[in-house]
């Protein structure tokens, strides 16, 4: 993560450290000149903390090393304000490093330590020290209490070290300090879902929906969370909501709202969006979108219309496992003639003989055409089904219902096969 949004707040204070360099600040009474000093390079970093000026205070902090208490005081402010020149030139690890000598020097108030505490901790964080940062900043806010500002800076802290748990918990923390902008509330829903607290994650993201329901990237969190939480059919809904309002739009914005249809267990809605944009020329009517389409109306049980669908793209491909598809389907839906077409029509595309003899014969049976029945379980058992023979024998026998069942069909998508046809 970067840290470029924090970067105001850290600059803020290290503007009120340097106002605390003035003699007046908590500390022992300094000698004139050495306020005047004082006052004077302060002056200097403010005009453009030039490298000069920032020489200056440490070589005066050097040649104040292991004097009096006055000396310790002013040597803190000295390092003070190379740390404050430091960060303004953008280094902010070596600032980070003065303000750490400044507050460890013996004598030096307890208001003061505090203050640069803060500081170094905001400035490691931002020099990417982050475990350092964060190390520091929970120290000060364990011991001084931390404001809004200093806690969402925890929990930033902790995601990008990756710590979900501690980020989660620090949300917890921040929320209950009140106040809550976009941009936190998102920081908040990716910290908690990747902590696993999927339901708090949620909750925040249709705060902001209902808040901020024109942000599409919202929708899409939203959506992405449902599914890490198991729930395609919400993810779903979600979509479909956002597709609704207008915050998602487009050719792939639709393509994802059809899968998450299918996957959500709405396939006809899934078909419903399909066809739409087939008319409306939003979607390619190509055999990827063909196929997307026979097996959303399949999933849905919604016979004539899948079975339209795959009769549309097996004419346009002429593909042997298209025409099996509509075949077998038609089968078990005991649509006999859309059978005995189609897997006719799979063969002779070069579809497995055996079986599809073997299915054929037994919808022409339930056709009522038993020589065109024989003449399929024939050229089945010719083509090396095991059961067509068995068939041939109820058919001499008279008797269909000793006829065994047909295999099993391979396809989830494919119903059953019917009893009454066994």
């Amino acid at each position: 993560m970067q840290w470029r949004h924090w970067g105001c707040v850290a600059m803020l204070c290290l503007g009120l450290g340097m106002a605390s360099t003035s003699a007046s600040a908590a500390g022992p009474a300094l000698a004139p000149d050495m306020v005047q000093a004082l006052e004077s390079l302060q002056q200097r970093m403010q005009d453009n903390a030039s490298e000069s000026a920032i020489d200056d205070a440490k070589a005066a902090a050097e040649r104040l090393q292991g004097g009096n208490r006055a000396d310790r005081w002013a040597r803190a402010l000295f390092l003070q304000l190379a740390a404050t020149g430091e960060a303004h030139r953008g280094r902010e690890a070596a600032a980070a490093d003065l303000f750490y000598q400044a507050r460890r020097i013996d004598g030096v108030g307890s208001d003061s330590r505090r203050r640069w505490l803060n500081q170094e901790a905001r400035l490691r964080l931002r020099a990417g020290l982050t475990a350092q940062g964060a190390e520091l900043l929970g120290e000060w806010i364990e011991r001084h209490g931390g404001d809004r500002d200093s806690l969402w800076l925890m929990v930033q802290a902790q995601a990008t070290l990756e710590q979900w748990s501690q980020a989660a918990q620090w949300v917890d923390r921040a929320r209950r300090a009140g106040g809550m902008e976009a941009d936190r509330r998102r920081l908040a829903a990716s910290v908690y879902q990747h902590a696993e607290r999927y339901d708090a994650a949620l909750a925040l993201l249709n705060d902001q929906l209902q808040s901020n329901s024109d942000d599409p990237q919202a929708w899409r969190r939203a959506a992405a969370l449902a599914q890490r939480m198991q729930q395609p059919g919400l993810a779903a809904a979600l979509w479909e909501a956002g597709w609704r309002r207008g915050a998602l739009a487009g050719e792939d914005d639709l393509e994802r709202l059809i899968r998450l249809h299918l996957a959500g267990g709405t396939p006809a809605r899934a078909a419903e969006h399909l066809e739409t944009a087939f008319e409306k020329g939003t979607l390619p009517r190509d055999r990827e979108h063909r196929r997307l389409l026979a097996e959303a109306w399949t999933s849905a049980r919604a016979h004539h219309k899948a079975l339209s669908a795959w009769r549309a793209l097996a004419e346009e491909t002429q593909a042997a496992e298209d025409w099996r598809q509509l075949g077998e389907l038609a089968y078990g839906w005991g649509e006999w003639s859309t059978a005995i077409e189609a897997l006719h029509q799979a063969r002779e595309q070069g579809a497995d003989p055996a079986r599809t003899w073997l299915l054929e014969g037994v919808s022409q049976l339930a056709s009522s055409d038993e020589e065109a029945a024989r003449e399929a379980f024939e050229a089945a058992r010719d083509a090396g089904a095991s059961q067509a023979e068995s068939w041939l024998a109820s058919l001499g026998e008279g008797d269909v219902g000793k006829a065994p069942d047909v295999d099993a069909l391979p396809d989830e998508a494919t119903p059953q096969v019917l009893s009454d046809t066994q």
